[in-house]
């Protein structure tokens, strides 16, 4: 069985879509099985960064039982499986969240980790998302308002037993009046396990519908994401496929 991992936000425009789907890019290329799972179903905008619009069946067409669950499981790029989230599913998600969970389950033991695109804020299906993850990364800019936010989140994680792993600032750039990296993990009684500079190849690649860390591995955003994944399958940058590695991975960062 794989591990689940929620990335979360406390509000929307923060980056957690952009975030969750180069995260897992980067952590495909160390070595392990990723399932991208479009859980915002509001803003649905996972395909739109993955440039793999209009596909034929997604979650919508499951909980409507017109498809089955491996239908729906797409090949993305950067070697990882995709899920769309199609449609707006929000009433439907509101009368039946334990099938949400259920096919969330269902995924994670197909996968090494399975990540999951939370929608931000805490409706039910925000709700949903972090109760069946095992784990959580909250997405923050360096702005006190986000961090007012991800607080609330952050709550709701621990009191439904969800791991939290650690805190990304995106769209860091360096200004005296954004909230420190101190600050940050005082205010949220949480560690920051990586900083993601404001990066112009960000707006190109969802221009171009091509993840940054594929249309330019070197670019500041990318050696960033790169370097939280290292952290997160608990392995150093100079990590080398093999099977027994891989099967230490989930032991790495999860297991602490």
């Amino acid at each position: 069985m794989g591990e689940s991992l929620v990335i979360s936000s406390g509000k929307g425009g923060v980056g957690k879509t952009t975030i969750a789907a180069n995260l897992g890019i980067a952590l495909s290329g160390i070595g392990l099985n990723i399932l991208i799972f479009d859980a915002d179903i509001t803003m649905a905008n996972l395909e739109l960064i993955f440039g793999m619009e209009g596909l034929p069946k997604t979650i919508q067409d499951v909980l409507e039982d017109k498809a089955r669950p491996e239908e729906i499981i797409y090949d993305g790029p950067g070697g990882v499986k995709v899920v769309p989230a199609g449609l707006s599913l929000r009433r439907i998600k509101k009368s039946d969240p334990d099938k949400i969970n259920e096919i969330f389950q269902l995924f994670v033991n197909k996968v090494d980790l399975l990540i999951i695109d939370g929608p931000p804020g805490l409706e039910v299906d925000a709700v949903t998302s972090i109760a069946a993850s095992q784990n959580m990364l909250l997405i923050v800019n360096p702005e006190i308002t986000s961090l007012s936010d991800a607080l609330k989140i952050k709550l709701v994680a621990e009191k439904l037993g969800t791991r939290i792993l650690g805190v990304i600032v995106n769209r860091v750039r360096g200004d005296p009046t954004e909230v420190s990296g101190p600050e940050i993990e005082a205010i949220l009684e949480l560690r920051i396990i990586g900083n993601i500079p404001e990066d112009p190849i960000v707006k190109k690649s969802t221009t171009l519908g091509k993840p940054f860390v594929l249309l330019d591995p070197k670019s500041p955003a990318s050696l960033a994401i790169k370097d939280i994944a290292t952290k997160i399958a608990g392995k150093k940058a100079e990590f080398e496929h093999s099977t027994k590695s891989i099967n230490k991975l989930m032991g790495g960062f999860f297991g602490r």
